[in-house]
């Protein structure tokens, strides 16, 4: 299970990487023109921030420190997938071999 979570996550990497490029090729994300007057798109946007901070209270609750928490705060906000899917494949690289995964869920005593 490990193995398909971290292939997952290296895929959501990958998969992020490539629609990204193509999409900054095609135009700049600051030059966005009259989207944010499209409902959909502020739907849209509101949707994927909510499910950033809801994986980002998962974090708040793994991480003791401020700082760490603080970080990561900043870095799922302004990166989204690309920070969560790394954060994910730091968790499981934690985990010792037949450690379970609830271990990953669980934060670190």
């Amino acid at each position: 299970m490990k193995t398909v979570l971290k292939l997952q996550f290296w895929i959501t990497l990958a998969v992020m990487a490539v629609v990204t490029t193509i999409a900054s090729l095609e135009r700049s994300v600051f030059d966005n023109g009259h989207l944010m007057r499209d409902p959909w798109f502020v739907a849209t946007l509101a949707d994927a921030y909510f499910g950033f901070l809801t994986f980002y209270a998962w974090v708040f609750y793994k991480e003791r420190a401020a700082w760490a928490r603080a970080t990561w705060f900043v870095a799922i906000m302004a990166l989204g997938n690309f920070a969560m899917a790394t954060y994910v494949l730091l968790q499981l690289a934690k985990l010792q071999p037949g450690e379970p995964l609830d271990r990953l869920l669980l934060r670190r005593s």
